[in-house]
């Protein structure tokens, strides 16, 4: 598996709080057979989990580091995920945010409550300059648990999802799990990541893909996925639905 969104990066938001931590987190999820993190700090701007690309590149080179000292092979690579902001493209060209792996993929977080009220204009502007946003964990967001059909039109309009597949196991609650099941027998969840921010939470990826064949009926749909739209961001490829 190669896992697009988590907050493994030590010291910048409400996951790692320590460098011990990131490298446990790490192992183990190369003992569960991830062989690739995009590592994805919150960027909420105006608030204490606003570090800038450089000091994200600071903390980034020392956690590779200290990973090699360990013996670890996983592959890691950075981003963010940007909560929803009129001036994402701002913050990207001052070098504040962070597009995944400098690619054309933004990863992009909602309020979980409340609908806003101009994401269609801020998805649109984003699309228009060459940007693709990756919403986080859609099942997760009341709006969309009362109607999952909604998120059709953001996708398109160029949008693309990311479900956490902790919701298959219960993780947030009943509608996020039903939710998200939703999302992709219907086919409208790109890819799938753990989210993952302390060394307690469990990765559970060992039963994954035969749990996502049995919901998608689609093997290779589950490798997209995984792993193939993950490469795709890496490469800064186009992904379709």
């Amino acid at each position: 598996m190669k896992d697009i969104h988590s907050h493994i990066l030590m010291e910048l938001d409400d996951g790692s709080r320590n460098i011990k931590e990131s490298l446990e987190i790490l192992r183990q999820a190369e003992e569960n057979g991830v062989t690739d993190i995009m590592l994805t700090p919150h960027y909420i701007r105006n608030s204490t989990f606003s570090a800038n690309n450089q000091q994200k590149m600071e903390k980034f080179n020392i956690l590779v580091e200290e990973a090699q000292k360990e013996g670890l092979s996983i592959n890691l690579y950075l981003g963010n995920e940007i909560y929803i902001d009129d001036s994402i493209l701002s913050l990207i060209a001052m070098k504040d945010a962070k597009s995944l792996n400098d690619s054309r993929y933004i990863l992009i977080e909602l309020p979980f409550m409340n609908k806003i009220q101009n994401l269609k204009e801020i998805i649109f502007e984003i699309v228009r300059t060459g940007y693709i946003p990756i919403i986080a964990h859609p099942e997760r967001y009341h709006f969309v648990q009362k109607n999952p059909e909604k998120i059709e039109e953001y996708l398109e309009m160029g949008a693309l999802f990311q479900g956490n597949y902790q919701s298959l196991w219960n993780h947030y609650g009943k509608e996020a799990k039903k939710t998200l099941k939703i999302l992709l027998k219907n086919n409208r969840i790109q890819f799938l990541g753990s989210d993952i921010h302390r060394q307690t939470e469990k990765l559970n990826t060992k039963k994954l893909y035969k749990k996502l064949e049995k919901i998608t009926k689609n093997k290779k749909k589950v490798e997209d996925l995984l792993e193939r739209n993950f490469d795709k961001v890496i490469k800064n490829e186009v992904i379709s639905r």
